[in-house]
């Protein structure tokens, strides 16, 4: 019964239903395995506790985007590439092993390692491409940044939970990738305050919430702020602790009713979309959270 009262709430749009019921299911398996540290905590490192929840969540989602409507992602795949079907479900699955692996932080060692490595892949086979193919679109090297800073967030969640040779290095090249990331999405909220805050895309923040231009101005500040400070290495655990936890209100009072909103739409495209940028964004705040979880509390 409750399945079909979900299902006639999505309006019977597999993908979005897919796609929100891997969050969830992924939402409590983190919030469990998390239970003991958020208890732990004290102060602004609960948000930080959150690091691999808020990372692994997204990649669900994204994970089941893949497996439920695989026939419209297989166009991403180069051209070039054999068995174009096969690659969209695999990299669903394999995104959806990474994110139980990082919820339940079980050899992440291995799955923030390999993460990293295939969205690095993602980079230079598609998004760089792209973006040389028409430099002038400003979207598109917002993908290629957005897109090096979750590899750079997947590498330092396996550097830390690496022991020995290797772990430091791991976390200073994603340190330096979520970076650049930041700062340039600082600037770029400066250029277009009006813009949906934390990873500036195409989607402008709707006239029905207040302080549009306040909000975008305001988070371009704490980017530029936080991600200098992370770039020199500087208050590192700080930085990157008040930006997290900057983002994770963005992701609950921004980006949770732009969310409602496109699931109350018929168009299974406009779910998708609201789906897509609450995913996005909780991604990057899970990036920037693994960076204060990596960072020792004595910086």
């Amino acid at each position: 019964m409750h399945a079909n009262i979900l299902a006639a709430f999505f309006e019977f749009s597999r993908t979005a239903l897919s796609m929100c019921s891997a969050g969830v299911l992924l939402f409590l398996i983190a919030l469990w395995a998390a239970r003991a540290d958020i208890a732990r905590a004290r102060g602004l490192d609960k948000i930080v506790a959150l690091s691999n929840l808020c990372f692994a969540i997204p990649l669900a989602v994204f994970g089941a985007l893949h497996l439920s409507a695989a026939e419209f992602v297989m166009p991403l795949v180069p051209s070039y590439m054999p068995w174009r079907l096969f690659w969209a479900y695999f990299v669903g699955s394999a995104l959806l092993a990474a994110s139980l692996s990082i919820a339940t932080k079980i050899q992440v060692r291995w799955s923030g390692l390999l993460f990293g490595i295939m969205m690095f892949a993602f980079v230079a086979m598609l998004h760089i491409p792209r973006a040389l193919a028409n430099p002038r679109d400003r979207f598109a090297w917002v993908i290629v940044i957005r897109e090096m800073s979750f590899a750079g967030g997947g590498w330092i969640l396996a550097g830390n939970a690496l022991r020995g040779q290797g772990k430091s290095k791991l976390i200073t090249v994603g340190r330096v990738l979520v970076a650049i990331a930041t700062i340039f999405f600082g600037v770029e909220h400066f250029l277009h305050p009006a813009a949906c805050p934390g990873v500036p895309l195409e989607k402008l923040m709707p006239a029905w919430i207040p302080a549009r231009l306040l909000i975008g101005y305001l988070t371009g500040a704490i980017l530029v702020i936080a991600g200098t400070c992370i770039l020199l290495d500087k208050k590192t655990r700080a930085a990157a602790t008040y930006l997290g936890g900057w983002l994770v209100l963005l992701v609950l009072f921004v980006y949770g009713p732009i969310l409602i909103a496109a699931l109350a739409d018929p168009s299974t495209a406009v779910k998708v979309e609201g789906i897509n940028y609450f995913a996005d964004t909780l991604l990057f705040a899970g990036a920037i959270l693994a960076l204060a979880s990596a960072t020792p509390r004595t910086d």
